[in-house]
């Protein structure tokens, strides 16, 4: 007889071993709609004389002004299904268009950064590492001599909207909604049982000038117990909730490293007695191997968190593993090992130290 239990299981391995969602065929059109996206992104460039015949992106050197065509060229030979470009100098015209197909409508590639409402994208980048940063995900977690978990699910519901964007002077402004439930379950159990839940939502507004981004946001969080843990382990239930603001800065160095790092300060908390300050700061990496044509690459992250409330001890969080660019036309799907040391991330049970390594899957959309 299959138990809940074993559901449980299938549907988790299911989750971690799911490969990457194919994505859209990569044409022309594709080619053309993401290379003016990354123009207009990465040097708020319009290129009118901008084509793409056969993979090859071809455009005039005077709609580069004064750019850095090294660097415009190698971001154009980063999109995946492109051949070559070529930057025509005044009086060298493009190959002429081969004649139109009649296929299917092509997908729509929206500019990341496109002004106006529901936008698309986000200015400020997903945390790597942050235990909770919202986003879809699911993680096998191994505790290690911890005296009430030993083997957990972790899943994750969540994502960041931007619900306005526009630009203010060489930068970007934005306005989004931020939300996202953390969920761990502990998979030793007869039942499978919901050990606690988090919930967060907040509002973020960002302002993005270049490699730099600035992120401040008001946001809430509370936490929830199971009620077959707190029946099985009559665990004393605490109301942890609080609302909280802080402000993160990123800096981005080429596309292999990102640096971040910011404060906050809690506000009409449970306990009234939790010290409200904290800090946080971290790393990422992202390989440039292999070739640009790749839709994979290696990428690690470190998020380091401190916090009064537990006397400024920190908490680690290390992640590494590859990820898989294109899911979905512009999408980024994460397999990663993961390591956390330090005071628990689950709600109620801040004050627990705690020790794991896991693997899990990350969409970002």
């Amino acid at each position: 007889m299959v138990t809940p239990r074993t559901t449980c299981r299938v549907l988790l391995l299911m989750l971690l071993l799911a490969p990457a969602a194919g994505a859209a065929p990569t044409d022309d059109a594709f080619i053309a709609g993401y290379a003016a996206a990354v123009l207009e992104r990465e040097f708020a460039l319009t290129a009118p004389s901008l084509g793409v015949q056969g993979g090859v992106i071809t455009l005039a050197a005077l709609d580069l002004a004064t750019a850095d065509r090294a660097r415009v060229v190698a971001q154009l030979q980063r999109i995946r299904g492109v051949a070559r470009v070529e930057v025509l100098e005044a009086g060298v015209q493009a190959p002429p268009p081969a004649p139109p197909m009649p296929t299917t409508e092509p997908p729509r590639v929206l500019a990341e950064w496109q002004a106006g409402l529901l936008p698309g994208g986000v200015l400020f980048k997903p945390l790597v590492a942050d235990p909770r940063w919202p986003h879809f995900a699911a993680a096998w977690q191994h505790y290690l001599d911890d005296r009430q978990l030993t083997d957990v699910a972790a899943v994750n519901f969540g994502e960041t909207f931007a619900f306005y964007r526009d630009r203010v002077g060489r930068g970007w402004w934005e306005l989004g909604l931020h939300a996202g439930v953390f969920s761990v379950f502990d998979i030793d159990s007869r039942s499978f049982d919901l050990v606690n839940a988090d919930y967060l939502v907040g509002i973020p507004l960002t302002y993005r000038y270049e490699d730099f981004t600035a992120l401040f946001r008001v946001f809430h969080q509370s936490s929830h117990l199971g009620d077959e843990f707190l029946l099985r382990t009559r665990t004393n239930r605490i109301n942890l909730s609080y609302e909280s603001i802080d402000l993160k800065l990123s800096y981005e160095v080429g596309d292999v490293l990102r640096l971040y790092g910011g404060g906050g300060y809690l506000f009409n908390q449970d306990p009234s007695n939790l010290d409200p300050l904290s800090v946080q700061y971290g790393v990422e990496l992202t390989s440039p191997w292999p070739p640009p044509e790749a839709r994979w690459r290696p990428i690690a992250a470190v998020d380091v968190q401190q916090r009064e409330e537990n006397n400024w001890n920190a908490d680690l969080s290390v992640r590494a593993g590859l990820q898989i660019e294109g899911v979905l036309a512009t999408r980024k799907l994460q397999i990663l090992l993961e390591y956390f040391r330090g005071h628990s991330p689950n709600g109620q049970f801040y004050k627990d130290k705690v020790e794991y390594f896991g693997l899990g899957t990350h969409f970002h959309f």
